[in-house]
């Protein structure tokens, strides 16, 4: 049995880079992996969701959804979070292909 690479799985089952289902997959992943790094920050700070929904005046609830898919969050929201709930700094970088 030939073994794949993770991009040679992608591209066989949702089509190359720059084909529509494959820039859907590219979003979602980036915004689960926005989730991850809020939840990696906020454990690194030893806060609960609780805690760190207090500094920026939110629900536990927002939180948990936040982490579990950054998918919906702002711009002003990612640094709201960040910022004063994390005391981090937002960077943002923007390629073309």
């Amino acid at each position: 049995m030939e073994t794949k690479s993770w991009k040679e799985i992608k591209d066989t089952v949702y089509g190359e880079k720059g084909t529509e289902r494959r820039d859907e997959l590219e979003r979602e992943v980036e915004s689960l992996t926005v989730g991850l790094m809020i939840r990696k920050a906020r454990e690194r700070s030893k806060l609960t969701q609780s805690e760190l929904g207090e500094r920026i005046n939110k629900k536990r609830t927002f939180i948990s959804r936040i982490e579990n898919d950054g998918s919906n969050i702002t711009l002003k929201t990612l640094r709201t979070i960040v910022e004063k709930g994390l005391n981090g700094r937002v960077t943002i970088s923007i390629d073309f292909d």
